[in-house]
């Protein structure tokens, strides 16, 4: 069951027919006004793609632009553009945007589109975050937290974290640990790994090994059973 937010005039018959029709399709779905702040309630609430009415008012136009810019920045909500003719100018490159439907829309069509723009922001939002139970990677931020706190780590520190647990569950030895992060080319010992790691434990208050296990007399890896 998707969740939809459709921002757009609500006296519009096409709209209540689109709402209408998606109720009828197994959506729950929300209308709010143009005119609204409804990037506010996006951020505060659960939904699974965003439909913006855009016919070319120019400010109209300009406060939706505004808004899915502060919408991207929070995170990647699918949003599907409902397009007049006069609005297909204000489609370029640069627009927040998954994908659009032109006016007047075949119902079938725009859940297709609804379904396909969801799936792919939930593939990107797979790549991008890793999680080991309260630990969570953020790839596309390069931010690391635990239990909701975000880690101050280092570059490598990071980069060793990252790896093991892109690889969870597989061992390392310190050689190949090495040899992923610092490279071949890096000169220092083996040491400089387990360095690493406790400093890494350390910082995910991870002194009993729940998160990084050391498997003896071969080395490292990322827990599966936290």
């Amino acid at each position: 069951m998707l969740r939809v937010f459709i921002t757009a005039k609500k006296e519009v018959a096409e709209i209540s027919e689109l709402h209408s029709g998606l109720t009828r399709m197994g959506f729950v779905c929300s209308v709010a006004d143009t005119g609204s702040n409804f990037s506010e309630e996006l951020i505060n609430q659960v939904y699974d793609v965003l439909f913006v009415d855009i016919d070319g008012a120019s400010a109209q136009t300009e406060s939706i632009l505004g808004q899915l810019g502060k919408l991207r920045m929070t995170g990647h909500l699918p949003v599907i553009a409902l397009v007049s003719d006069k609005g297909l100018g204000h489609l370029d490159s640069n627009l927040a945007i998954d994908d659009f439907v032109v006016k007047p829309w075949n119902l079938a069509e725009v859940v297709a589109r609804a379904r396909r723009a969801v799936k792919h922001a939930k593939n990107v939002q797979n790549n991008d975050l890793i999680k080991c139970g309260d630990l969570m990677l953020d790839v596309a931020k390069c931010e690391v937290s635990v239990g909701g706190r975000l880690l101050a780590l280092t570059f490598k520190e990071y980069e060793l974290l990252k790896f093991l647990a892109k690889k969870r569950g597989r061992v390392f030895t310190r050689e190949a640990l090495l040899n992923a992060v610092w490279g071949y080319d890096y000169y220092g010992g083996d040491r400089t790994v387990d360095v690493h790691i406790k400093r890494l434990r350390s910082k995910l208050g991870n002194s009993t090994s729940v998160y990084i296990q050391t498997v003896r007399n071969i080395g490292y890896k990322l827990s599966t059973e936290v």
